[in-house]
C-alpha cells in the first residue's frame, strides 16, 4: 500500500513512498486481539515477529508491517526505513504530521478488517512507538492531523523507548470535548523507557508520559528500567505480557 508523503514539507513537492513487507505471526490459541507493532527506525517488521512470535500470548495475532523508505532528515536526507520524517528524536522537534498520518493511516487499514469481537492495538519501539502514541491521538480524537475521520476503536496502546509526537499542542486540542476527555480516560497505555537509552533520552520518554498524564490519560502505566539501553530486555516484555494479558482480558491457552 502506498501514500502520499510529503518530501519536502510542502505542499506540492510530494512523492510516493512504498510501504514494506509485512510480516504476519497468528495466534496459537483463541483469536483474542490483535496488535500492529511497529519497528525502530532503520529496522523492519520482520525483526520484531520473531521476538513476538515466541512471547507467551497465545491469544494474540501480531500484525508487524515495514516502514517505507524514505529520506530522513536526522541522517542528512540518506533514506531508511522510517515511519514519518524526524529531524530531531526528542518532542522538541518540528513534527512531520503527513508522514505521521499516512503511517497512522496504513496500520489503522490493517486493523480495519479484523473481526468486530477481537480487541485491537498498536504497540511499537523507538520511532515505531512515537507512531502508535500519534495514533492514541487520532483514536481519542476521532481523526487525523489532516481532519479525516480515524474509525479504528482501540483497546490499548504500548511504547517502548519512544516519545510522544505533537505533545505541545495535545492539552490545547483537547479542551471543550467531553468526548475526547472521556476516550483519553479510558485507553490503556503502557510506555517503558530505560534510564541508560542514548538515542531516546530517558527524560523525553518521561516527559511523555507527564504530558500525556496531565492531558487527561488517566490508564497509563509508566516502567522505568535502571541503566536498560535502546533495545528491549526479557524483564520489559515479561511486563508487555502481563500488562495486555490483564488490560486485554486475554485467557491464555
Amino acid at each position: 500500500m502506498s501514500f502520499n508523503i510529503s518530501a519536502g514539507g510542502s505542499q506540492t513537492s510530494r512523492t510516493m513512498f512504498e510501504f514494506g513487507r509485512t510480516h504476519v505471526v497468528r495466534p496459537k490459541g483463541r483469536h483474542q486481539a490483535t496488535i500492529v507493532w511497529l519497528h525502530g527506525l532503520g529496522d523492519k517488521g520482520s525483526s520484531w515477529s520473531q521476538l513476538l512470535e515466541n512471547l507467551p500470548l497465545p491469544n494474540v495475532k501480531w500484525i508487524c508491517p515495514t516502514a517505507p523508505t524514505r529520506p530522513v532528515s536526522l541522517f542528512g536526507g540518506f533514506p531508511c526505513t522510517a515511519w514519518f520524517d524526524a529531524q530531531d528524536i526528542t518532542e522538541d522537534a518540528p513534527d512531520d504530521l503527513e508522514g505521521l498520518d499516512a503511517s497512522a493511516a496504513h496500520v489503522a487499514n490493517l486493523l480495519s478488517t479484523e473481526p468486530a469481537d477481537i480487541k485491537l492495538g498498536i504497540g511499537g519501539f523507538s520511532m515505531g512507538a512515537a507512531t502508535a502514541l500519534y495514533s492514541a491521538t487520532c483514536h481519542i480524537f476521532g481523526q487525523y492531523g489532516n481532519r479525516n475521520p480515524y474509525l479504528v476503536n482501540l483497546s490499548s496502546v504500548v511504547g517502548l523507548s519512544g516519545w510522544l509526537p505533537c505533545s505541545k499542542t495535545l492539552r490545547n486540542r483537547m479542551e471543550g470535548s467531553n468526548e475526547t476527555v472521556r476516550r483519553a480516560a479510558s485507553l490503556p497505555i503502557l510506555l517503558c523507557h530505560g534510564s541508560g537509552d542514548d538515542v531516546v533520552a530517558y527524560k523525553h520518554g518521561e516527559k511523555s508520559a507527564r504530558v500525556l498524564s496531565s492531558a487527561g490519560f488517566q490508564n497509563l502505566t509508566f516502567r522505568s528500567y535502571d541503566g536498560l539501553g535502546h533495545y528491549t530486555i526479557p524483564e520489559e516484555m515479561d511486563e508487555v505480557c502481563r500488562w495486555l494479558t490483564a488490560r486485554l482480558g486475554l485467557q491464555g491457552s
